[in-house]
């Protein structure tokens, strides 16, 4: 009697563990996604300037007039951080993460103090399947409640593209109804030495 259970008592104790290490374990995204998420690794570490390429409109104007830098500046097995510097302005970071469905890509805002922004946070999952060069992430239902709570409501419709075409172009790109904006990156001109980090230090 005492042996069944302590079999049975070990036998739950083992399918404990190995439900807990299933549940740690973040499975490879979808055949493309996997294979774009793949093509950020080669840029850790490294820093690039860009430019505005969408047509000129007046909200872009400021941004437009900056100098632009990305750096890729944290990787991880399932998450890739990358800073997006405008000027002197170091207040937004691009979060792509693997998820159990697919990739993810969140918008971190924070104020030169480091303190989150009330606008932070939003993105969204990226659409089955894309391809290796570009994935488009539609709204989520968080970021879409927050352009609403936010008086917003034009960002609903929100769609963010990244495109990577390796050793030449990092772009990214936010499209809606009447709006259109894409900044593109030089690949093969990394900027030594990479710049400081974001407000908030992540």
């Amino acid at each position: 009697m005492t042996r069944r259970l302590f079999s049975a008592a070990a036998a739950v104790a083992l399918a404990a563990g190995c439900a807990a290490g299933d549940l740690a374990v973040v499975p490879e995204a979808p055949g493309a996604q996997q294979e774009f998420f793949e093509r950020l690794r080669p840029l850790c570490g490294r820093a690039f300037d860009g430019r505005v390429t969408s047509a000129p409109v007046e909200a872009d104007r400021e941004m437009a007039a900056s100098r632009l830098t990305m750096h890729v500046a944290s990787c991880t097995d399932d998450e890739v951080r990358i800073p997006f510097h405008v000027g002197e302005n170091r207040s937004r970071t691009w979060v792509i993460s693997r998820t159990a469905a697919g990739l993810r890509l969140k918008h971190i805002h924070r104020h030169e103090d480091g303190s989150l922004d009330e606008l932070s946070n939003y993105g969204g999952d990226a659409v089955p399947p894309g391809t290796g060069r570009r994935q488009e992430f539609p709204a989520d239902a968080f970021s879409r409640a927050l352009f609403e709570r936010t008086g917003r409501a034009v960002s609903v419709p929100n769609v963010w593209a990244v495109e990577i075409d390796p050793r030449r172009l990092f772009a990214y790109e936010l499209r809606r109804p009447g709006r259109h904006f894409r900044v593109e990156f030089d690949l093969s001109r990394p900027v030594p030495p990479p710049p400081p980090p974001p407000w908030g230090g992540n």
